[in-house]
């Protein structure tokens, strides 16, 4: 690393911000070197466990000539404001999924992003996992035939109350619904639902059906179909209200199918006239998305393949929304952009 960039994180209101904070603090490239946070108070706190500035004006810190990029893990809702002012003064950025609560937020960040030559990455860290990279080799193998369905599944408990938590172990303000935009499925929801991208591509129509087990302002249970051109379907599920649920996913064609759970962490696959499901071996992961997005500072590239699954996922995200608020399907065009 020829390079040791100075960050400053940029709100500590998701619960990953000091998984980011210790992505840095290991990279031998990185140095955090200042805080903001959109609550003074938490991020004063913060700032005073690392024992650097905390900036309580924005502008001031993204001012600073010795701050080369921010960590944005902000609440949602002020994702477009913070990136769009961060891009327009020259600091790359590492943000928390989704880039936006809506496709037209996203297309003008990218285009800020783009304008000032800066390099942004967003966090999907499956997308670089073990049994992703082997699931899409599989597929793109093409002994799965033609694809006709994919399951993906990510949910936990963090809403279900428990004894000293009351709420259950996610932040209250994960459920309101001005800072979110939404629960489970915009949160949680995102990993299946960029794994269901990955495997299937863009859908034609989304429909979404939303549960509100513990009654709060944003769902904790949620489902998602994909309907494609081809006839082949993605049922994506994420909640806030499963204690043993393990992430899995599943993905069927014609002349095959494979499996992943985290129950037993294997992949399988069958495939034509097999007698019995195989074991795949799992290559190494790839550098995290952190990783990566430095690296790309270090090249001075745009990181487009991650990019371009964000903005998939920022779409995908707000067609499930407003189906569910609708009850009606929503239609995205042959470009992959809601019909409104």
């Amino acid at each position: 690393m020829k390079n040791i960039y100075k960050l400053a994180i940029l709100g500590y209101w998701h619960v990953h911000a000091n998984d980011y904070a210790s992505q840095a603090d290991g990279h031998e490239g990185t140095e955090i070197t200042a805080v903001w946070d959109e609550d003074v108070e938490r991020g004063r706190a913060e700032a005073a466990k690392r024992g650097v500035p905390f900036y309580e004006n924005l502008d001031q810190l993204l001012a600073s000539s010795e701050i080369d990029g921010v960590i944005v893990v902000t609440s949602t809702a002020i994702h477009h404001d913070v990136m769009t002012r961060a891009a327009k003064a020259g600091k790359h950025i590492f943000t928390e999924k989704v880039i936006a609560l809506t496709s037209n937020e996203c297309d003008d960040i990218l285009r800020t992003v783009k304008q000032e030559n800066v390099i942004l990455t967003v966090s999907l860290p499956r997308l670089y996992e073990p049994y992703t990279l082997k699931a899409a080799e599989i597929i793109q193998s093409g002994i799965l035939g033609e694809l006709t369905l994919a399951r993906t599944r990510l949910s936990h408990g963090g809403a279900i109350p428990a004894e000293g938590s009351k709420f259950g172990w996610l932040p209250e303000r994960f459920f309101n619904l001005k800072e979110t935009g939404g629960g489970a499925l915009t949160d949680l929801g995102c990993h299946p639902m960029y794994l269901a991208h990955l495997f299937l591509g863009l859908p034609s129509q989304v429909s979404a059906s939303y549960g509100y087990v513990t009654g709060r302002e944003v769902e904790d249970n949620a489902a998602v179909t994909l309907r494609y051109e081809n006839g082949a379907i993605a049922i994506v599920e994420a909640g806030f209200v499963n204690k043993h649920s393990p992430f899995s996913f599943e993905v069927h064609g014609t002349e095959g199918s494979l499996l992943y759970s985290d129950h037993d962490k294997k992949l399988l696959y069958r495939s034509g006239s097999d007698n019995q499901w195989q074991e795949a071996t799992l290559p190494e992961a790839l550098p995290s998305a952190f990783d990566q997005w430095i690296q790309h500072i270090e090249d001075n590239q745009t990181f487009d393949a991650n990019i371009e699954a964000g903005a998939a996922l920022t779409t995908l995200i707000e067609a499930s929304n407003q189906s569910a608020r609708s009850g009606k399907l929503v239609q995205l065009d042959q470009q992959g952009a809601l019909i409104k």
